[in-house]
């Protein structure tokens, strides 16, 4: 694996993708690609593989997916250094990406059984001699379409899911990761070798589209708006259902009574981690009149302090510098200004952190995704003026606010799937929350209960136990009878509260 290449860029040659470094070219991965009929066959192994799994139980399941989480600790680094390899993020962020990862792990095993087993249900007075039940049937095949920028946590959260929720996955990294996609299939196989419960098919986005077609029970994908759109047309001819978290605009609003400091560290960490290449990273920041200026100069230090090759990484996808171009010439054009950074951040495959006040809010800068280590601050006159600034893209997946008094009020009033007080992108730490967006960011849930509930059918049971004492569901009911329920209905609920 000492050939050079374009950085960063994957091709496909013999037969195999190979993906490379962004940073040096330098082969990262090599994988076989897989064509129809290999995506078609995977899914058919997947099937018989998903009745086996789901047979286990939730305990059998949980065992094996906690003996696969401890795998993943034990090689943590390895899997680290892979991850550099591949997308060029610092070891370091991979191995806290990798743990974010396995905490979803643990908590898919260890949660499922209480979200998705079977329960009785409390039942109503036209069907009161009857009892219900409520249980959660998986799927059977999951197809998961996965990202290159964290593309060990953001597949391992639908991945995790769908697995304790008794399903069988058949994976898609992203071209740029494969490696990565396929240490974790490869891991899996060491922990479960019985059966194929997860596979990875790979290539380019013909893969995908043949995944989305191959009759699976139901697809995740995440990555952009535009690619999301096309995934879930194809998934509607036939009627495959799809959760989609798609890209984002994240706004960061910082209300007079903040902690200024504490607001810009986590601002620049919002901003800038990952080399800014984040769905949910801190993109726009609004501060009102009064914190401005400190929170501006606060940003501009602590950013300024970041070297890249250590703390920012390369652009991953080389295409993805010229946007970053575009978006910074663009506001400059427009008159805003570079308190830090600007044109000249711009040097493949690296961009140095840029920041730009007085950006108008027509600008790219401030209505299209950048996905670059860049942040535009606004300045309002209050918080009402900031969440209407902030709720003004059709984008709506995570948000933050730094604010003592108001926080949590500024916080539900944004439009976002997922919005973090006092910190930024800390509730994809949080397995008990659910994650996903809204609007252009795209719908369905992964993590927590709610993610877990998005891999398994809701299935309904009603149990006759008793004779019907008011007979309603019957051709056999007389008018007597119709005139008891009527009176019983009025005794219920017909008093006004």
């Amino acid at each position: 694996m000492t050939a050079t290449r374009t950085p960063g860029l994957p091709v496909v040659e013999d037969g195999f993708l190979i993906s490379t470094s962004p940073a040096t070219g330098v082969e990262a991965g090599r994988v076989p690609v897989s064509d129809d009929k290999a995506v078609d066959a995977a899914v058919e192994r997947a099937r018989v593989a998903a009745a086996w799994w789901a047979g286990l139980g939730f305990d059998g399941r949980k065992t094996r997916l906690l003996r696969w989480r401890a795998l993943l600790v034990q090689r943590i680094e390895e899997l680290g250094e892979l991850t550099h390899a591949e997308t060029g993020k610092p070891a370091t962020d991979a191995i806290i990406e990798a743990i974010a990862a396995i905490e979803h792990v643990d908590w898919a095993a260890r949660n499922a059984k209480r979200v998705l087993g079977p329960r009785r249900v409390k039942t109503r007075l036209l069907v009161a001699e009857h009892a219900g039940h409520l249980e959660y049937q998986p799927y059977g095949v999951i197809g998961v379409i996965g990202p290159w920028n964290y593309p060990i946590l953001t597949p391992l959260g639908p991945i995790s899911g769908a697995l304790a929720a008794g399903n069988a996955v058949v994976l898609k990294p992203s071209e740029y990761t494969p490696a990565v996609g396929q240490w974790l299939v490869d891991t899996f196989a060491e922990v479960v070798p019985e059966q194929p419960v997860l596979q990875a098919v790979h290539g380019l986005g013909d893969v995908g589209a043949a995944l989305c077609r191959s009759g699976v029970g139901k697809i995740a994908f995440t990555g952009s708006t535009a690619t999301a759109k096309r995934v879930m047309a194809t998934c509607a001819e036939t009627l495959t259902p799809v959760i989609l978290e798609a890209g984002g605009k994240d706004a960061l609003i910082v209300d007079a009574d903040a902690d200024v400091a504490a607001a810009a560290e986590a601002a620049v960490w919002g901003a800038m981690t990952n080399a800014g290449q984040t769905c949910i990273g801190i993109e726009r920041a609004y501060a009102v009149t009064q914190v401005y200026d400190a929170f501006v100069a606060a940003v501009v230090e602590k950013a300024g302090r970041l070297r890249l090759g250590e703390e920012i990484g390369p652009i991953t996808m080389p295409g993805q510098v010229d946007i970053i171009r575009r978006h910074i010439d663009d506001a400059l054009a427009a008159g805003a200004t570079a308190v830090l950074g600007g044109a000249d951040a711009v040097q493949p495959p690296n961009v140095a952190p840029t920041v730009l006040v007085d950006v108008p809010d027509d600008s790219a800068a401030i209505r299209e995704e950048t996905f670059g280590p860049t942040l535009t601050i606004t300045r309002v006159a209050d918080a009402d003026e900031a969440i209407a600034k902030a709720n003004s893209l059709p984008y709506g997946l995570g948000g933050a606010v730094f604010g003592k008094a108001n926080g949590v009020r500024i916080a539900r009033r944004m439009r976002a799937g997922m919005v973090a007080v006092n910190s930024t992108l800390s509730f994809v730490g949080n397995a008990n929350l659910p994650f996903g967006g809204m609007g252009d960011s795209g719908f369905g849930r992964i993590h927590g209960d709610d993610g877990l509930r998005e891999f398994g059918r809701a299935k309904s049971i009603s149990v006759r136990r008793a004779p019907s004492l008011l007979p309603s569901m019957t051709f056999e009911r007389t008018p007597a009878q119709v005139q008891r329920i009527v009176k019983a209905v009025k005794l219920l609920y017909g008093r006004r509260p």
